[in-house]
């Protein structure tokens, strides 16, 4: 079943973070995952929500997105992300009907 990792970003030190971004693709794509939205355009529809950063990520199970939220490849990315902005991440099953 496909899992999803929907990320909530705020950027403390956008120089830092453009280092972040080049780096996690390749490590995405290690797991098989890959990019849904990554930065889009945000319009609030309900609610007082209004994030900064949109991410979202499909991976094929919420064992892989796992995977590489823990992996090596993504350590060195991940670290900057954590000093260079405060986020708020989550993993979802996906829906199969």
């Amino acid at each position: 079943m496909p899992a999803y990792i929907i990320v909530d970003v705020q950027i403390n030190d956008a120089k830092a973070y453009d280092d972040y971004k080049k780096l996690t693709p390749a490590s995405v794509a290690a797991y098989n995952g890959k990019f849904i939205v990554r930065g889009g355009e945000t319009e609030t529809l309900e609610g007082d929500w209004d994030p900064e950063r949109i991410v979202m990520l499909e991976f094929p199970s919420v064992e892989k997105a796992k995977e590489w939220w823990n992996s090596n490849e993504y350590l060195p990315a991940k670290e900057i992300r954590q000093r260079s902005s405060n986020t708020k991440m989550i993993v979802v099953e996906g829906y199969t009907g």
